[in-house]
């Protein structure tokens, strides 16, 4: 693709990445085969190669619009174009540049910024989280059907386990999870701690930056990242062996710490660093010996991979091959590379398209008759248990008994 970027955007770093970005693409539309959106919507500027064009025409000083944002608002930053795309044209990072310049050019609607500051605020307040799911869940009987649904159960977490191991690794809290469901980590600990592996929580560490990042607040996501950098940071010098997520979702941000912030001076090197350390659960548990967790008969479950590990970590097959080893049986699961529509703030903010998704995504589980769903990610596994008709878990929950 011939760009002819403006000034304003061809001297900064984002600009020139953007750009690089940009001239990969080949137009071939493969892309559109694999967006959840344009399959919806049918529409060109709906889909991948549509958006990359909004993109350029920004880039080269055109008009931008309302029209423009409303199309980069309803991608889902999913990222099944990018496993698609035979010219590797890093989509889901071009859509984060464009977003935050439309940000910038645009004015949103006061009560339409006013969301977005609101939800922002919440995610990164766990205290102030947990304060309005409380008061959520005490409401919960007044609330009409379709609403109770959405607030999540009360889960009491297992035990943590406090064994002393050589093997050392950290894991990301998080700010929804330990909220929402606790049952994820502490299961992560004690399948762990029965393989002779201690997994630390540090104190100080919280949202991986995903929430204000992916909403175009870019300051406010690099201090959260830099603040979970300095948490995690006195462990690494202490040599421990990685950094676990056990939110594909928040994976996929950790291991691009160090291109995120490779234009920070202070915090590059570092970042580089902790991306590189950075594992899902499943990397690390496909080289050990399952057989030390004693599990008992299995059922038949359906696998729901986020989009966050296949397409955003390209992890492939990886916890279905888990999953099979220690004797659960797998069900059949059509289209499974298309989102279930969670995509972090998305249900919120683009609620129609994303509760069209989710009612096609729970078609497709449940058609080969699971007991239950299983997934790798808090938000797709909260979003899917507001109308499943069967128990929706974290997939480490079902190694933990």
């Amino acid at each position: 693709m011939q760009t002819q970027f403006i000034d304003k955007f061809a001297k900064t770093a984002e600009g020139q990445e953007a750009e690089a970005i940009l001239r990969n693409c080949v137009h071939c539309g493969f892309c559109t085969a694999t967006c959840p959106t344009y399959q919806l919507l049918g529409d060109e500027l709906d889909g991948p190669r549509g958006r990359i064009y909004l993109m350029k025409q920004l880039f080269e000083g055109k008009e931008v619009s309302e029209k423009t944002q409303l199309h980069l608002d309803r991608c889902l930053t999913c990222r099944s174009c990018e496993t698609t795309c035979p010219s590797g044209v890093s989509y889901g990072r071009l859509v984060d540049i464009g977003r935050h310049i439309v940000e910038q050019e645009v004015d949103r609607p006061l009560a339409e910024k006013m969301k977005r500051k609101a939800l922002r605020m919440v995610l990164l307040n766990p205290a102030l989280f947990q304060t309005l799911l409380g008061l959520g869940r005490m409401a919960k009987p007044l609330l009409p059907a379709s609403l109770k649904k959405k607030i999540p159960q009360r889960q009491t977490a297992p035990v943590w386990p406090q064994r002393d191991h050589l093997r050392k690794m950290l894991v990301l809290e998080g700010c929804v999870q330990p909220i929402t469901t606790p049952h994820t980590n502490a299961s992560t600990a004690r399948v762990l701690d029965k393989l002779g592996i201690q997994l630390i929580r540090a104190q100080g560490a919280g949202c991986c930056g995903a929430a204000s990042y992916h909403l175009s607040a870019h300051e406010e996501g690099y201090d959260a990242m830099r603040k979970n950098i300095d948490a995690w940071w006195p462990y690494v010098e202490q040599g421990v062996e990685a950094i676990l997520n056990t939110a594909s979702g928040c994976g996929v941000v950790v291991k691009d710490y160090g291109k995120i912030l490779a234009h920070d001076e202070r915090y590059a090197e570092k970042a580089k660093t902790i991306s590189e350390l950075a594992k899902d659960i499943s990397e690390i548990l496909a080289g050990e010996d399952l057989s030390k967790l004693t599990l008992k008969a299995m059922g038949r479950v359906a696998f729901h991979s986020p989009c966050t590990l296949q397409h955003g970590q390209q992890i492939v097959g990886q916890v279905e091959k888990i999953l099979n080893r220690v004797g659960y049986e797998l069900t059949e699961v059509e289209d499974a590379h298309l989102c279930c529509g969670s995509a972090g703030a998305y249900s919120v903010l683009q609620s129609s398209i994303s509760q069209q998704l989710l009612d096609n995504k729970l078609n497709s589980l449940q058609a080969d008759a699971p007991e239950l769903i299983a997934t790798a990610n808090v938000g797709c596994q909260m979003h899917m248990a507001t109308k499943a008709n069967i128990p929706v878990k974290h997939w480490i929950e079902l190694l933990d008994q």
